[in-house]
């Protein structure tokens, strides 16, 4: 199963342990699912894990372990369409990531704007917790 996990779903996954979105995390460790990045995935993430309020929770060794974790092992998009969906401007790469990737899941946690498109094009967009259910 191709997944696409939200930069705030990764995050969140270094946050707090034994969650969603450290399980999710893990299942792509273990194998049971396959994970799609993008170098500006990558790039988001390294500023969203820079900003004084995250450092504060992640070590920044796990959060470039992360980033080097994915990428070795993920499955990498590097051309997708350009798409004008989102509410939110800066979510449309991940949904042309989908689309490209031709992803079955684009899991996430941000409710108001893609949680509410609830899909795109087979790509079925999900929380964490939703995510859980579906992979197991």
């Amino acid at each position: 199963m191709r997944v696409i996990l939200d930069t705030n779903v990764l995050v969140a996954a270094l946050i707090t342990r034994h969650t969603p979105p450290d399980d999710l995390y893990s299942a792509w460790r273990d194998g049971r699912l396959t994970v799609v990045t993008s170098e500006r995935q990558l790039q988001e993430f390294r500023e969203v894990t820079r900003r004084v309020s995250v450092k504060l929770r992640i070590h920044p060794a796990e959060a470039g372990r992360m980033v080097n974790d994915l990428r070795a092992l993920a499955m990498r998009v590097d051309r997708w369409p350009s798409l004008d969906i989102s509410p939110d401007p800066h979510d449309n790469f991940l949904l042309g990531m989908a689309q490209a990737a031709r992803a079955d899941l684009l899991i996430t946690g941000d409710k108001r704007d893609l949680l509410a498109l609830g899909s795109h094009l087979g790509t079925r967009i999900l929380t964490a917790r939703e995510a859980l259910g579906v992979i197991a």
